[in-house]
C-alpha cells in the first residue's frame, strides 16, 4: 500500500444538468493526472448535511421507525434522521428530529461518525449519533402521516439486522457503531 496520496483531478468545467428542491445535479469536465479527460455526474446536496440517531429508550432497548420510503414504494423500519437545517448544529438537528419523529428528546448525544453514500455520484454527509438520557417532548414534523415508534430489545439485533424491511446502509452502519461503542 502506497504511502502517498493520489494527486485530484482538475476540474476544468463545471455545469448544471438538473436541479430539485434538494439536489443538484452537476457535470464536471474533469483533467487527471495522466492527462486522460472524462465527464462525471454527481449529485450535490443543497443541505448542510443531515443527520441519524440510534435512540435508547433505555439500555436495553433502542428504537425504531417505520416510515413509507418513496424510493423503494415500502415501509421500511430505521432509525429517526433527517436535514440539517441552516443555523442548526449537527447536534440540534438530532434532538430536534427526535423530538418530531420518536416524541422524544435526548440530554446525551455522542456522535459516532460522519458516513458518505455512494461517493462517487453523491456528496451528501450524514452524522450518525447514538441518544441517551431521553424525555418526552414531541414537535411537529413535516411527515405526511404519524410515524410508528417500535421498541426492540439490544438483545435481539441480528434479527434485526436479518429482517427484510431493515435494509438501509445507513441505518446498519449507525446500528453497527453504536454496538461497538454502547456501554
Amino acid at each position: 500500500m502506497s504511502n502517498s496520496s493520489p494527486i485530484l483531478p482538475t476540474i476544468l468545467s463545471k455545469s448544471v444538468a438538473a436541479c430539485s428542491r434538494f439536489f443538484k445535479i452537476e457535470t464536471l469536465k474533469l483533467k487527471f493526472s495522466n492527462g486522460e479527460q472524462r465527464e462525471f455526474e454527481r449529485m450535490k446536496s443543497s443541505t448542510q448535511g443531515a443527520v441519524l440517531i440510534v435512540p435508547f429508550y433505555d439500555e436495553e432497548t433502542i428504537l425504531l421507525i417505520r416510515e413509507y420510503a418513496a424510493g423503494t414504494h415500502s415501509y421500511e423500519l430505521g432509525f429517526p434522521k433527517g436535514l440539517i437545517d441552516p443555523g442548526e448544529t449537527a447536534i440540534q438537528a438530532a434532538n430536534r428530529e427526535l423530538k418530531e419523529e420518536v416524541g422524544y428528546g435526548a440530554n446525551d448525544f455522542t456522535e459516532l461518525r460522519k458516513v458518505v453514500m455512494a461517493p462517487s455520484y453523491f456528496s451528501s454527509e450524514m452524522t450518525l449519533f447514538m441518544a441517551k438520557d431521553l424525555y418526552p417532548e414531541r414537535l411537529i414534523g413535516d411527515e405526511p402521516e404519524p410515524l410508528e415508534v417500535i421498541k426492540w430489545p439490544i438483545s435481539k439485533v441480528d434479527e434485526l439486522l436479518n429482517r427484510d424491511d431493515f435494509q438501509e446502509a445507513r441505518c446498519i452502519s449507525a446500528l453497527l457503531w453504536v454496538m461497538k461503542n454502547h456501554r
